[in-house]
């Protein structure tokens, strides 16, 4: 554990001053792409223009005789490429794989100044964030590099959702941290081979009716990645990071992708991965506060004046809660808005509508 006064110097003589405050910027999706695929690589500079994060993958989905093609393909687009406001991730191999150090000294000294955050999969406590942390300290230093990269842990095994609090407080560069349902579902022994989502065998049913127990009864499903996310969403709130759902596999299920990701972004995620370009819209209409909220919330904001006492509007009771509520809503909204000018637009009209 470093001291306090101590958490925020740069762990290698050269490196960049830690950040004192994550950058906010839009991250609805998180799109990944094999940097390996010559198919995928040339239309990176198209799919950029749709996405708020691409991310250059390096790890699951990559076969290992591809291993090194992928770093060098990520190298190759970052230099090429002008990613505009898309922010460029990578998330590098597992920490215990043979090709992770090479991950970390090739993009940090080839591409470091292109990179905005590198994503470390399946972190199981702080530990881990710490030995990413140094290494890229003196990378950074070896490069010149004079902006702090972040780190995006995966939670993906049941030591790293038992340690998330200390995870999602071990570094200054922590920026969040995705849900990894597939392999956490392996680590946890869960009886699922489906990634992210719901199981129909995972339900409720309402009481019997009568005599016959299978007559009249209703079943819901429910969701086996509440108690995660909410347990993820709490510890990166409480330390000033963002969380994000993971990946939807079944690429078919549009309907069933976008309640998932609904929930999350009701939860308190920010964003997801989109594995598809059929997320990408997705992902954009679900983490968008819709303009109808937008416009309530602005009213609400605009009626209670100075933000105290409480107001009636429309039946319905508002005080000093509802105005930070709503202030979550508004200020997502802005930061939406001023990189998406047809979201601006609407929102702007349903505010005008709302004040007519």
């Amino acid at each position: 554990m470093r001291s306090p006064k101590d958490f925020f110097a740069p762990l290698a003589v050269g490196a960049p001053q830690p950040p004192r405050q994550i950058p906010v910027r839009p991250s609805r999706m998180i799109h990944f792409f094999d940097p390996g695929n010559e198919k995928m690589a040339a239309k990176v500079p198209d799919i950029a223009k749709k996405t708020d994060v691409l991310l250059g993958n390096l790890e699951d989905a990559v076969r290992a005789d591809r291993k090194e093609a992928a770093r060098a393909g990520l190298v190759s687009i970052a230099k090429a490429t002008d990613f505009g406001r898309t922010q460029l991730w990578t998330r590098v191999n597992s920490l215990d794989s043979p090709w992770v150090l090479d991950d970390l000294i090739t993009l940090v000294t080839e591409i470091g100044d292109k990179l905005d955050v590198i994503m470390v999969p399946k972190v199981e406590g702080a530990q881990d964030i710490h030995y990413v942390d140094r290494l890229l300290a003196q990378l950074e230093a070896r490069a010149g590099l004079t902006k702090p990269l972040l780190v995006h842990a995966i939670l993906e095994t049941a030591s790293g959702v038992a340690n998330v609090e200390e995870i999602a407080g071990a570094s200054p560069r922590m920026q969040g941290i995705s849900l990894g349902p597939a392999d956490l579902a392996a680590s946890r022994r869960m009886k699922t081979t489906r990634v992210g989502g719901g199981h129909p065998g995972y339900l409720v049913r309402t009481d019997p009716v009568g005599d016959d127990l299978n007559e009249g009864r209703t079943t819901y499903q429910q969701d086996l990645w509440h108690y995660t996310v909410a347990r993820m969403v709490d510890a990166c709130a409480m330390n000033g990071i963002l969380p994000y759902y993971g990946p939807f596999g079944d690429i078919r299920d549009v309907v069933a992708c976008e309640d998932q990701f609904r929930n999350a972004f009701l939860l308190g995620c920010v964003g997801a991965w989109s594995l598809h370009p059929v997320q990408i819209d997705i992902a954009k209409k679900v983490f968008s506060p819709s303009p109808a909220d937008v416009a309530w919330a602005r009213r609400v904001i605009a009626e209670m004046g100075d933000g105290t006492g409480a107001v009636m509007i429309d039946g319905k009771m508002q005080d000093d809660a509802s105005v930070k509520q709503c202030r979550v809503v508004v200020e997502l909204a802005d930061e939406l808005a001023a990189t998406d000018p047809e979201l601006a637009a609407a929102y702007d009209a349903a505010t005008k509508e709302t004040q007519s």
